[in-house]
């Protein structure tokens, strides 16, 4: 099978580990590629996942099983952050978040509102954007969502992206990183979005710690002088 990158960096040397994985086990190699790339991010799905559509392409395994085990693969590594978010717990999250600057325990509690109204939405369609794919699980650890539902709903997005680029590596061969140049255009979107987000929370807490160590404390009212009443 072609190398997924042929420079020297540590990035590359993982890719081509993965690669090396997919050749000696097969479409297994390519779930547990999969299942670290939930666990350590900066191991790139959008590159693993058509190395595995590219040997199903030359015969080393078929699609369905490309497919399969890269969909599995998806299911262990977000269980496993969801397991990590379930031991958190929210207390937990809200201690930590005392001891943070810039942070309160009700932004916990906000957090976990918002997730328990709309967290399938979020693990479902989570799945399918870049760095959120893999952090979206420990919410839903933390708010301990149904595992069931929480499987399914993984299973259902994961394989819709996984889909997606397999078919990619597939169809397009060498060629599939012209898929790739759409994937990293939306990476920068959402690193883009996310800095900002960061960067107003940052100034709108900073500012309302600043104008309350400038607020003048009230000064306490000067004791009245008790007037006896004498009678001679």
């Amino acid at each position: 099978m072609t190398e997924a990158s042929s420079d020297n960096s540590w990035l590359g040397a993982l890719l081509d580990w993965s690669v090396s994985l997919m050749d000696v086990v097969g479409p297994a190699g390519a779930g547990v590629a999969i299942a670290l790339e939930n666990l350590f991010p900066p191991l790139p799905s959008e590159v693993v996942l058509p190395m595995a559509g590219l040997a199903a392409s030359s015969g080393s395994f078929t699609l369905f099983e490309a497919l399969a085990w890269t969909t599995a693969g998806s299911i262990v590594g977000a269980f496993l952050l969801y397991a990590l978010g379930a031991w958190l717990g929210v207390e937990r999250l809200r201690r930590i978040a005392a001891r943070v600057p810039l942070l309160h325990p009700e932004d916990i509690d906000r957090t976990v509102g918002w997730f328990e109204r709309h967290g399938g939405k979020a693990v479902f369609f989570g799945r399918m954007i870049p760095i959120f794919r893999s952090l979206i699980s420990i919410p839903a650890g933390v708010t301990r969502m149904s595992p069931w539902r929480f499987g399914a709903l993984t299973a259902a997005g994961s394989l819709i992206w996984n889909t997606v680029f397999v078919l990619a590596g597939y169809f397009l061969g060498e060629s599939w990183h012209v898929v790739e140049q759409y994937v990293d255009a939306l990476q920068y979107v959402v690193i883009g979005v996310t800095a900002l987000a960061v960067a107003w929370f940052v100034f709108v807490r900073t500012r309302a710690l600043v104008a309350t160590s400038r607020r003048p404390d009230p000064s306490p009212e000067p004791e009245r002088e008790s007037v006896s009443t004498r009678t001679d």
